[in-house]
C-alpha cells in the first residue's frame, strides 16, 4: 500500500495528441508524507530493493495498460528499468509473463533504459535487447546525453526512441549549449530513424523551440505532472484524438 503509480502524458508537438504515458512511482509514508523518488530510489539501488520495486512497477503498469487497452483509446505505458533489474537472469521472461498474464499487446509496453545499462557487458546486453525486441515491447534510452553517449550502441541496439533529459531542456531557448545539444540530438535521432521525447518541458517557449526543431513529443508540467489513473483519464478525454 506504500507505493502507487502516477502517469505523465507524452504529447505530440505537431498535433497535441497523446502518444503515451510514463509511469512514475510515488511513495506516501504515514510519518513523512510524500517521499521524493530522488530520495528513495538511490537508497533502493544501494540496498538492492530496487529489483523488488521494479517488479512491482512492471506488474502494476502492465495491469493498468491492459485496462486502457480495453478502452477505445489504448495508451502505451513506459516504465523505467534499473541496471540491477535489467541484470536479473529472469528479466526477459518476467516481462513476457507479465504481458501474457494481463493479456496486454506487447507494443503497449515500453521499457526506458539508462545509458549505463547499455554500456555494461555489451554482448550480453545486446542479446537481451534482441530478446525483448522479439517479444514486441518498445525500448527507449532515458536521459539521453547525461551518461556515456557512445553513438556506436545507437546503431547496434534495437532502440526506437531517445528521451532528452530535462537538464538540457531547462535552459531552452536561451542557453546556447543546451540549444546545440538538443538540436544535435534531434538531428541524429532523425538520421537514425528514432523518435524523440523531450522531458521537463515547462514553458511554451521551450515547447515552441522543440517543435521548430521537429522534436516529436514532450512531457512536463506544461501539459501535466504525473497524474493518478483517474485524473489522467479525465485529462485524456480533453486531448485531441
Amino acid at each position: 500500500d506504500l507505493f502507487r503509480l502516477h502517469y505523465q502524458p507524452q504529447i505530440a508537438l505537431n498535433s497535441g495528441r497523446l502518444l503515451g504515458v510514463e509511469a512514475l512511482i510515488r511513495w506516501t509514508d504515514a510519518e513523512f508524507g510524500n517521499v521524493s523518488p530522488a530520495l528513495f530510489i538511490p537508497l533502493a539501488e544501494e540496498t538492492g530493493f530496487i529489483v523488488a520495486i521494479g517488479n512491482w512497477v512492471l506488474g502494476e503498469a502492465v495491469r493498468q495498460a491492459a485496462i486502457w487497452q480495453g478502452d477505445e483509446r489504448p495508451v502505451t505505458v513506459s516504465i523505467n528499468v534499473s541496471a540491477m533489474q535489467f541484470a536479473q537472469a529472469d528479466f526477459v521472461s518476467r516481462i513476457e509473463r507479465a504481458i501474457q498474464a494481463a493479456g496486454l499487446r506487447p507494443n503497449l509496453l515500453e521499457l526506458e533504459l539508462t545509458e549505463s545499462i547499455l554500456v555494461k557487458d555489451v554482448d550480453e546486453t545486446l542479446a537481451r535487447l534482441h530478446q525483448l525486441a522479439r517479444l514486441g515491447v518498445g525500448m527507449s534510452i532515458d536521459d539521453f546525453g547525461t551518461g556515456y553517449s557512445s553513438l556506436a550502441y545507437l546503431k547496434k541496439f534495437p532502440i526506437s526512441k531517445l528521451k532528452i533529459d530535462r537538464s538540457f531542456v531547462m535552459g531552452l531557448p536561451l542557453d546556447e549549449s543546451d540549444r546545440a545539444i538538443v538540436s544535435a540530438t534531434i538531428g541524429m535521432a532523425r538520421a537514425l530513424g528514432l523518435s524523440v521525447v523531450a522531458e521537463g518541458v515547462e514553458t511554451t517557449a521551450q515547447r515552441d523551440y522543440l517543435a521548430a526543431l521537429d522534436c516529436e513529443s514532450f512531457q512536463g508540467f506544461l501539459c501535466a505532472p504525473g497524474l493518478s489513473a483517474e485524473d489522467f483519464e479525465r485529462l485524456r478525454a480533453t486531448l485531441p484524438i
